[in-house]
């Protein structure tokens, strides 16, 4: 059937206050960047005329300046999940203009289908293509789109012209039944595919179609650091020693690995070290590296949700189409972070914290407690269920007066259950089979940056009794003294003990 092109302005009159908007993408890649600008320009108008206008905005992870920049801009975003990272949004959030709720990036579909946020009114879906017939073909991040469209009563399709039809072949679209009828994930190797490689819609639910002509937008990442460098060396130096020792089978395994400096570092190490295998991904996100490290023949195949490439990178994807085609493959995030399969497969996960603590837990999502930054995004889904589960951070921040090794961490995403192994710049805590104050002894000794590590002795001598130690009115004076003196060096335990 034909469908009617529209603008987005056009997209927005039909969209009213209130409405719950599921968009495609995962990270800015097959993020929607026409219909919510124009639902933004709505929202200025609507404003100006006295009107209260919001929208609901569910997507699969963090998105672009198209979305929740420039609609939180314009206070045009009333809930918001599941994940974000732009500085508008963070701002709005943490002062409750957003209901922000944070989910779990595997469970965020499956949630939305059993029916506990309301229902979908309007997908909005970035393609590279359509059939009459309602079959699309998508862009870069697939996301939880497949459960959008599903459940949307209208479907806006942007056809983006930046975005090659040779992209046919690299997703993998699955929608899983629901309890009680759901049936095992068969995904045996990180290259295998189950799914379509299009979305099947219903063609009566397209509303119509908005032309665009625009890369994501993800911008290079910076060069990395001598701290990223030598937190990334020692994670591969982990990796090496568990090989060696044939903890990690001959063959390797896949890996997980999150987005930015930490984890290039870690990749391109990886790509150093001659004496471990070629090897799979099996994560949520590829970044630049990981073609560079294809077109090393050190990644043989990378399963994802995203390939969240800079602008260059994506440009030489699309170049290079015939070379990379077969090497990846996009799902949905509830395949990408499926629990089932990242156990199966013995996915070896690495992801970042904002800071962890003496006896191993970690937050990954509010700065001194209180401030969201992002979100826990998918690293609970692949710590959880991980072969391995290592953490990275840099010892401190700004310049020292920040130590992300504390007393207790004032937010916890991942407990101590699913922390296998912390490393910073400054080495590596194993912290498997060893009670809480082994635990402590290890990430201080090896983790803590010089500066702290005789404040963080002092304080695990402070506990008295109990399987882990903490001394409660003690416990956040690292982060109390940042906030009355701005540097954490300045904790004074024994003003709580008196």
């Amino acid at each position: 059937m034909p469908f009617n092109h529209i603008t987005p302005d056009e997209a927005a009159q039909i969209i009213n206050n209130g409405a719950t908007l599921g968009l495609s993408g995962f990270t800015a890649p097959g993020t929607p960047k026409g219909v919510t600008e124009g639902v933004a320009r709505k929202a200025i108008k609507e404003h100006e005329a006295g009107r209260e206008y919001k929208v609901n905005i569910f997507t699969g992870a963090s998105t672009n300046r198209h979305v929740d920049t420039i609609l939180a801009e314009n206070n045009a975003i009333n809930r918001r999940a599941p994940y974000q990272n732009l500085p508008v949004s963070r701002q709005h959030i943490n002062t409750h203009d957003i209901h922000y709720f944070d989910r779990h990036l595997s469970e965020m579909a499956q949630e939305t289908r059993y029916g506990f946020y309301g229902p979908i009114d309007f997908a909005i879906i970035e393609a590279a293509d359509i059939t009459p017939d309602g079959e699309v073909l998508l862009g870069c991040g697939l996301g939880n789109v497949p459960t959008y469209a599903h459940m949307a009563d209208k479907i806006f399709i942007e056809i983006n012209h930046k975005l090659p039809k040779h992209l046919h072949g690299m997703h993998d679209v699955v929608l899983l039944n629901d309890p009680p009828y759901r049936r095992e994930v068969p995904i045996y190797h990180a290259n295998d595919r189950i799914g379509s490689p299009v979305l099947k819609i219903d063609p009566k639910k397209i509303v119509g179609i908005i032309d665009t002509e625009e890369f994501d937008g993800v911008k290079e990442f910076t060069a990395v650091d001598e701290t990223s460098t030598k937190i990334g060396n020692n994670v591969v130096s982990f990796l090496l020693n568990e090989y060696r020792t044939g903890r990690i089978p001959k063959e390797f395994l896949p890996l997980q690995s999150g987005v930015g400096n930490v984890a290039n570092a870690v990749l391109y190490g990886l790509a150093e070290a001659d004496e471990l295998p070629s090897f799979m991904m099996y994560t949520e996100v590829i970044q630049d590296a990981v073609l560079e490290l294809m077109k090393r023949g050190k990644c043989t195949f990378a399963s994802t949700c995203s390939m969240t490439f800079s602008d260059a990178t994506e440009a030489e994807l699309f170049s290079n189409m015939d070379f990379f085609h077969d090497k990846i493959v996009m799902r949905p995030a509830e395949i990408s972070n499926n629990p089932e399969v990242i156990r199966r497969l013995g996915v070896i996960a690495m992801n970042t914290a904002l800071e962890a603590d003496i006896f191993g837990a970690v937050n990954s999502s509010h700065v001194l407690g209180v401030k969201m930054m992002n979100g826990i995004g998918g690293s609970g889904d692949f710590a959880r269920n991980g072969y391995i589960s290592i953490f990275s951070c840099p010892s401190v921040s700004k310049g020292g007066l920040i130590s992300n090794i504390v007393p207790m961490v004032t937010h916890t995403d991942s407990s101590e259950h699913s922390v296998d192994v912390i490393v910073t710049d400054q080495g590596i805590a194993d912290l498997r089979g060893t009670d809480p104050v082994q635990r402590a002894e290890r990430i201080i000794e090896n983790c803590a940056h010089p500066d702290y590590k005789p404040l963080l002795r002092e304080y695990l001598k402070m506990g008295k009794f109990g399987q882990t130690p903490h001394t409660l009115q003690a416990a956040f004076a690292f982060h109390v003294a940042f906030n009355e003196t701005g540097d954490m060096r300045n904790a004074d335990f024994g003003r709580y003990m008196k």
